[in-house]
């Protein structure tokens, strides 16, 4: 080597020095299970049986209107090849976990109550979650969605969750696992490490460990994409949230009316969505923040065969946008829409899947040639986190994983 050895062992620090810092606001994808959707139901609307509630609902729906694998493939655009399997399949998540992730609401589907009856559902939201818990039927994630700081709601947001968590630290003990605060209409990073501030003081008063109160910044207005300085805005929100934000989520509507878009056109499939999207993939790649998508306000008038299949029909076509996208999570707001959000998913990761397992078996076994594709690491990564997800959800089994395949 031409340069001596100090100058060498001097970059070499430098070099380690931009490595540290990289791993550090990119440390890769997070490792857990990440729910397919997000249920939000209105504060006062809970019940203890509200998850199994909505299984029930949706697989009466099902079974009414899909009673046969022809049926079922046709509701939903299935290969008929998988339509047998996956209808099987839906039928038995329905009754076994309808709701991978519970969103107790007190925003937009709650509205603006006086203080007297928000406390009110606050102390009957614990009581459900409280119930559920003891009977062991509480869905593995589950959480609230408070009011947003942007729009005078901030005393009412910290007061609920306050009262809330206070309540339930009364009457269970403990915090249950799988807890999440939803954080909706930010326009700011300011109001982001304002809500962090916060919940840095709630741990402490509570007696709760430190920075156990995690949350999802909802992605719904134009600042959050492009700030007020004409700058991609997602950055500073992350870092604004000090490690605390578990997911970014966007909002639909709100979004797409403060784009001005006439209602018709306000849809998860909008071109402008697709953009405001894409900022989001860009921006937190790496960052060991998940994306999920929003929510479809489609819902059936009646139960009426056509009502139904219109809301099946439009549902499932926005969740396979949604993961043609790499959005691998969304919103459900109706127990028709469980149906059609299990029906993609498991017809998304069943279509073509014994291809991925056969190419990632290969490349364990460095068979490449077996399979017949020279893959990348990166693309065995990318096709083990699908094999993942579709495990975790119920749409394959265990077994599909080679043995020591991670994503």
């Amino acid at each position: 080597m031409n340069l001596s050895f100090s100058a060498i062992e001097d970059l070499a620090a430098r070099i380690e020095s931009v490595r540290a810092e990289h791993a550090a606001r990119f440390p890769g994808p997070p490792t857990d299970r990440q729910p397919v959707h997000t249920v939000y139901v209105p504060a006062d609307r809970l019940s203890p049986t509200t998850p199994a509630d909505f299984g029930a609902e949706a697989l009466r729906l099902l079974n009414a209107h899909t009673p046969g694998d022809g049926s079922f493939g046709g509701a939903f655009g299935l290969d008929p090849e998988i339509a047998g399997t996956v209808r099987e399949r839906v039928a038995a998540k329905l009754a076994r976990e309808p709701v991978e992730d519970l969103r107790i609401d007190f925003e937009d589907g709650y509205g603006v109550r006086s203080d007297a009856e928000e406390d009110g559902h606050v102390g009957q939201a614990v009581e459900a979650v409280a119930a559920a818990y003891e009977t062991q039927t509480l869905p593995l994630y589950w959480g609230l969605r408070v009011k947003s700081f942007a729009d005078g709601g901030h005393e009412r947001a910290m007061r609920t969750l306050d009262g809330f968590l206070t309540t339930l630290r009364d009457r269970l003990g403990r915090l249950p696992g799988g807890f999440t605060i939803t954080f909706p209409k930010i326009v700011s990073a300011a109001h982001v490490a304002l809500f962090a501030e916060y919940l840095d003081g709630l741990e402490e008063a509570l007696g709760l460990p430190a920075r156990i109160l995690r949350f999802e910044a909802q992605i719904e207005t134009t600042e959050a994409i492009v700030d007020a300085e004409g700058r991609a805005g997602l950055r500073a929100i992350a870092d604004a949230g000090d490690g605390r934000i578990t997911a970014a989520h966007f909002g639909v509507f709100d979004y797409t009316a403060a784009l001005g878009l006439p209602p018709q056109e306000q849809r998860l499939d909008h071109p402008a969505c697709d953009f405001a999207r894409h900022v989001m993939q860009v921006t937190l790649a790496g960052t060991g923040i998940r994306l999920s998508d929003g929510s479809s306000n489609v819902v059936p008038r009646d139960d009426g065969a056509d009502e139904v299949n219109r809301t099946w029909t439009t549902h499932a076509a926005q969740v396979r946008h949604s993961l043609a996208h790499g959005f691998y999570q969304g919103w459900d707001l109706h127990p028709a829409h469980l149906p059609s959000r299990y029906a993609a998913v498991y017809g998304f990761h069943l279509d073509g899947a014994d291809e991925v397992v056969a190419r990632v078996r290969a490349w364990h076994e460095q068979a490449a040639a077996a399979s017949g594709v020279l893959d990348e690491p990166a693309t065995i990564r990318a096709l083990t986190a699908r094999l993942r997800r579709a495990v975790d959800c119920g749409a394959l089994d265990e077994d599909v994983l080679p043995p020591g395949a991670t994503a």
